[in-house]
């Protein structure tokens, strides 16, 4: 039986995890995600998950014994943020370069300096391109659910990948939300326990992460890559099976009020939120504007996303992590790339918000529909319209 309460989005995500019976547990506490560990450690030292909850010194020690216990066959979850993820980053090539289905929930947060402690997605997109699957959570719902269903995805041995669920730092990670959590042999059905392809064990010794030759490394990675591109089929197809079992669905990409609008928002996370706010007052203004959701950002859902932007006349990337010298936000750049090589006819204009965890309102997005973004922003480059929300000059 189902139950539904009001409950914080971290010890939501902790529940997942025990509802996932997952066996391995190994983290370091770092603002904001310290409560879903510190929540793991308490329902271990309780008897109410079976597993092995360890303590580490470092991130970096964390992941790295996350790696181990997957290589033994055992199901795997760890959680971080921020300076965390990168001194995990090391390591995070080594889980999918020797194809580990760990799950991550990475509390997004501002990378220092300066110091903050607060959410944007600076740390996950320095990560963005080590191999694992992204899937970005817009509530507290769909974090316990891509936590459940993110391990179906990378113990698929069609995968065999580790699997990061990102949540906005503070702005959902510390929220009381009501969540409907499903029941354990619900879950148990959806998700059956981990059958490794290979398994560290002294009784049949094999080889894990050996050394690759140039003649070898290529063909290695060329491998991995086609792994993770070939997930998305995987992915969509656990989707569809949880809609089923559970009544909740997702896509890669889902939209809203996209039908009669040719102007468009295209976010990650959280911020969807407010910019669905935004979406209403200005149906009630008599204006349409929509907004693509982008719930998978590794691998990229190139398809779906097309499908969704054909006809849009102007398209606006939200995303919430500077540039770092680049022509473009990150995700500015994966969606332009798109609209060059497949010759979409549309005007695309790129705002950075939320820097840092400062709020970001839904007047933001109605001023970014309205053209008035740019008199109360900072520009990066005016001619590319590259346009930082909230600065104070």
């Amino acid at each position: 039986m189902n139950t539904k309460k009001g409950i914080e989005v971290s010890i939501a995500a902790s529940i997942a995890a025990k509802l996932a019976r997952v066996e391995v547990i190994a983290a370091y506490p770092i603002t904001p995600q310290t409560h879903i560990v510190e929540h793991l450690a308490e329902i271990v030292a309780n008897g109410e998950l079976d597993a092995v909850y360890v303590n580490v010194e470092s991130e970096h020690s964390a992941l790295s014994a996350c790696c181990g216990s997957s290589a033994t066959g055992a199901r795997t979850f760890t959680s971080t943020s921020a300076q965390g993820l990168e001194l995990m980053h090391e390591i995070l090539f080594i889980a999918s370069g020797m194809r580990f289905p760990i799950v991550m929930a990475a509390v997004n947060r501002a990378l220092s300096s300066p110091l903050s402690i607060w959410g944007d997605h600076s740390d996950v997109m320095a990560a963005r391109d080590s191999g694992w699957i992204m899937l970005f959570c817009e509530n507290g719902q769909e974090v316990v659910d891509s936590i459940i269903m993110a391990f179906k995805i990378a113990e698929d041995r069609r995968v065999l990948l580790p699997v990061m669920v990102n949540l906005d730092g503070f702005s959902l990670s510390h929220v009381i939300e009501p969540i409907e959590f499903p029941s354990q042999s619900a879950v148990d059905a959806f998700l059956p326990p981990y059958n490794p392809l290979y398994t560290l064990h002294p009784d049949k010794p094999v080889t894990m992460g050996a050394y690759a030759m140039p003649e070898l490394y290529t063909e290695a990675k060329y491998a991995q890559e086609m792994a993770i591109v070939n997930s998305k089929e995987v992915i969509i197809e656990v989707m569809e099976e949880f809609n089923v079992r559970f009544g909740r669905r997702y896509a890669p990409v889902e939209t809203y009020n996209t039908d009669h609008s040719d102007f468009v928002f295209v976010a990650l996370g959280a911020v969807n939120e407010n910019i669905k706010t935004a979406i209403n007052t200005l149906k009630e203004e008599g204006k349409e504007a929509g907004l693509i959701h982008l719930r998978l950002f590794r691998p990229f859902p190139v398809d779906e996303l097309l499908s969704a932007l054909q006809g849009k006349k102007r398209i606006a990337v939200i995303e919430r992590a500077m540039p770092g010298g680049a022509a473009y936000g990150p995700l500015f750049q994966e969606i332009s790339s798109l609209i060059q090589n497949y010759r979409v006819d549309t005007n695309i204009e790129n705002y950075i918000v939320g820097l840092g965890g400062r709020d970001v309102l839904p007047e933001d997005f109605q001023d970014i529909f309205n053209g008035r973004a740019k008199e109360k922003g900072a520009f990066l480059d005016k001619e590319k319209n590259l346009n930082v929300i909230g600065v104070r000059r």
